[in-house]
């Protein structure tokens, strides 16, 4: 009677780590880790797509908020000039009133009394908001600021525009002219630019001299 062989078994140790050395073994690529292990470079591009998606993502929320901040200045500064035009219209309603207490003034009604109370008053208020007077005998004619209703004077050369009368005050509010002053120019010569030329004449003349000698 014939024995029969018996089939051949085999053992495949499956374990990650070898008892012997105590190290890691890789696993080959047909094992199911080592199919794992291939599909590990795959998650890059995903990686690489999120990372943009959130670059996007955070470029597009600088972009809100800038435009959210130039909105925000923008609405501030058109509430404030609404509210300087609002000033400027109440202000400019008093001026009338100013330019009665300045004729009170010059006559002398206002040197004391309730009368010179209540002017004080308003003068500190207006004051308070901005408002300050310009236009005053003597100064330098400027037409940003005057208005000339008088003209003395031929305007040659050398000679320089002042006012000589004050027929209006004029009045602006903080940067922001309310009204022109009303003024009469004289055109004076510049004394000043004489003195120096004539000094310059004298030491030239002097220089002449000691060189001659």
């Amino acid at each position: 009677m014939t024995e029969r062989n018996p089939e051949q078994v085999t053992v495949t140790d499956k374990r990650r780590i070898d008892p012997e050395t105590g190290e890691v073994r890789h696993a080959p690529p047909s094992e199911p880790g080592g199919a794992a292990g291939g599909a590990e470079p795959a998650a890059a591009p995903e990686g690489a797509a999120a990372g943009d998606k959130v670059a996007e993502l955070t470029a597009d929320l600088q972009r809100v908020q800038a435009d959210f901040a130039n909105y925000r200045k923008r609405a501030l500064r058109d509430q404030q000039a609404a509210a300087d035009r609002a000033k400027a219209a109440v202000v400019s309603q008093l001026l009338g009133v100013l330019d009665d207490l300045d004729r009170a003034r010059k006559h002398g009604d206002l040197e004391s009394g309730p009368l010179k109370s209540v002017a004080d008053k308003l003068d500190g208020a207006l004051s308070g908001l901005g408002l300050t007077a310009f236009g005053a005998e003597g100064e330098d004619f400027d037409p940003v600021l005057h208005e000339a209703v008088q003209h003395e004077g031929d305007g040659g050369e050398g000679s320089r525009p002042v006012i000589g009368t004050v027929m209006r005050h004029g009045y602006k509010l903080g940067d922001n002219v309310l009204r022109h002053a009303l003024v009469g120019v004289v055109d004076t010569v510049d004394t000043v630019g004489e003195v120096v030329e004539q000094a310059e004449q004298s030491d030239t003349a002097d220089n002449d001299d000691t060189t001659a000698e």
